[in-house]
C-alpha cells in the first residue's frame, strides 16, 4: 500500500483545521503540511454549517479558555474578511429578559464581559427602544455593539484557497481509519500517513480518534441538532441579534433572533438531543453502534435528569413545531409576523463533549496532546469566532 510521509498532518478540514494549517504554513513555509478532509470540500458539517454569528466574549467565566481566546478571535476573524474583501454585517446584539426573575443574570453576564475585557454594557428599556425598536425587556437588556456576522462558507473558502496558494495539500474524500503506529495512521483510502506531528480536528469524530491515541478517556461526544427558522416576510423584524437571557448550567443560548451577514433574520436554534453523530434527516448515515453508545449516554442523563437533560430533552422535541418554536421567540420582541417565518434551514450538529465521569456537559473548549498528536475534543461555539485565535495557542503550547 501507498505510505506518504509528512511533517504535519491535520484531520479534518473545518474552520479549526484549516486555522491550524494556515498558522502552521505562516511559521513553517517549507515544511510539508498535509490535510485529510473525509467529505468532498471543506466545512461540510459544523464549520459549514455555523450560524455565523461571531460572539463578544461575554458568556464566558474568566478563568476559561473560551473567555481567553473570544475577543481577540471576533477581532481577528473581522480583520481577516476586511483584508480578504469577505462581507461583515456589524449588526450587534441584545440580550433581553422576559421576567424580573432573569435581571441578576444580567448582571452577571455583564460582570464577566467587564473581566473579559468585552465591550458591553448594561442599558434600560428607553435605550433599548433607540437601538432596536421591536426587542422589548423587562426593566434592562445587555447590549453587546461588538458582536457580528459572517458568511462561514465564504471564509472556509477562502482559507482553503489561501492554503492550496501556499503549497499545502489538501486530499479531500480521504479520511482518518486507524492508527498504526505512534506517528502512522490508516486512511479510508489505503494510504499510510507519516507525520512529525499529527492534529486531530475532526469535530464529531474527534474523541473516537483521540482515543486510539490514548487521549479523551473520560469523554465522548454527543450530538445535538440545531434547526433554524427562517423569515420571507418583506420587512425584517429586528435589525440586530437578539437573545434571552442563558441558563448558565448548560452550553445552548436559548432561540434568539440571528442577523445574517446578507440581512436575512432567523430564529433559532434547536438544541436536540441527536441518536448518532450525522443524525441529520432521516436515516441517513446511521451508524448502530454509535447509536447505542449514544442511546446509553443520554439514557443515563435523562435517568439522573443531570444539568436538567430531561427538561431540556423535553423541550427541544417540542420546537419541532413550528408554532412552538414561534411563541418562543415572540417573547423577545414587541411584534412578531410568525406566518413569515416559514421555512426551515439546513440542520447542523453540534459536536457536544459529555464527561463521562461527572455526567456533565463540558462548557469549555478541549485539547489533550502530546510532542505527536493534538486533539481538540469539544470545538462547540464559539470555536468559529475563536478559531484564528485558539489555534495559534495550541500550536504555541504543543509545538516546539
Amino acid at each position: 500500500m501507498q505510505g506518504v510521509e509528512t511533517d504535519y498532518l491535520v484531520i479534518g478540514a473545518g474552520i479549526i483545521g484549516l486555522t491550524i494549517a494556515r498558522e502552521l504554513a505562516l511559521r513553517h513555509p517549507h515544511r510539508k503540511i498535509l490535510v485529510i478532509e473525509n467529505e468532498k470540500d471543506v466545512g461540510l458539517h459544523s464549520s459549514g454549517r455555523n450560524s455565523g454569528v461571531l460572539h463578544a466574549g461575554f458568556y464566558y467565566s474568566a478563568d476559561s479558555l473560551k473567555a481567553r481566546f473570544t475577543k481577540e478571535g471576533n477581532a481577528r476573524m473581522k480583520r481577516f474578511c476586511h483584508d480578504q474583501g469577505l462581507p461583515v454585517n456589524e449588526c450587534h446584539k441584545v440580550v433581553v429578559a422576559t421576567r424580573p426573575e432573569e435581571i441578576p443574570l444580567l448582571y452577571e453576564l455583564e460582570k464577566r464581559g467587564q473581566a473579559n475585557n468585552v465591550d458591553i454594557r448594561l442599558i434600560d428599556e428607553k435605550e433599548l427602544a433607540d437601538i432596536e425598536p421591536n426587542a422589548c425587556t423587562t426593566g434592562y437588556a445587555l447590549y453587546s455593539p461588538s458582536t457580528a456576522t459572517v458568511d462561514p462558507m465564504a471564509i472556509l473558502q477562502c482559507l482553503k484557497n489561501d492554503l492550496l496558494l501556499k503549497g499545502i495539500q489538501i486530499s479531500f474524500n480521504e479520511g482518518y481509519k486507524k492508527r498504526i503506529e505512534t506517528d502512522t495512521i490508516l486512511t479510508t483510502k489505503g494510504r499510510f500517513i507519516s507525520a512529525g506531528m499529527i492534529f486531530n480536528t475532526a469535530g464529531l469524530y474527534a474523541d473516537r480518534i483521540a482515543r486510539d491515541f490514548g487521549f479523551s478517556d473520560k469523554y465522548v461526544i454527543i450530538p445535538f441538532k440545531g434547526l433554524y427558522l427562517k423569515y420571507s416576510g418583506p420587512e425584517p423584524p429586528v435589525k440586530i441579534n437578539v437573545y434571552p437571557v442563558p441558563d448558565l448550567r448548560n452550553p445552548f443560548l436559548g432561540v434568539h433572533f440571528t442577523v445574517t451577514v446578507s440581512g436575512e433574520v432567523k430564529i433559532g436554534p434547536t438544541a436536540i438531543p441527536a441518536l448518532w453523530r450525522e443524525n441529520y434527516k432521516g436515516f441517513r448515515h446511521f451508524d448502530p453502534e454509535e447509536f447505542l453508545q449514544i442511546l446509553f449516554y443520554e439514557s443515563r442523563l435523562f435517568a439522573n435528569n443531570a444539568f436538567g437533560f430531561r427538561t431540556l430533552a423535553f423541550s427541544e422535541i417540542k420546537k419541532y413545531r413550528k408554532k412552538h418554536f414561534i411563541h418562543l421567540a415572540s417573547k423577545l420582541v414587541k411584534h412578531l409576523p410568525d406566518r413569515a417565518f416559514n421555512q426551515w434551514s439546513k440542520p447542523g450538529i453540534r459536536a457536544q463533549l459529555l464527561n463521562t465521569e461527572t455526567l456533565e456537559l463540558v462548557q469549555d473548549f478541549v485539547v489533550e496532546g502530546d510532542k505527536h498528536s493534538v486533539h481538540v475534543l469539544n470545538a462547540v461555539s464559539p470555536a468559529f469566532t475563536c478559531s484564528f485565535a485558539i489555534s495559534e495557542w495550541i500550536i504555541n503550547y504543543f509545538t516546539i
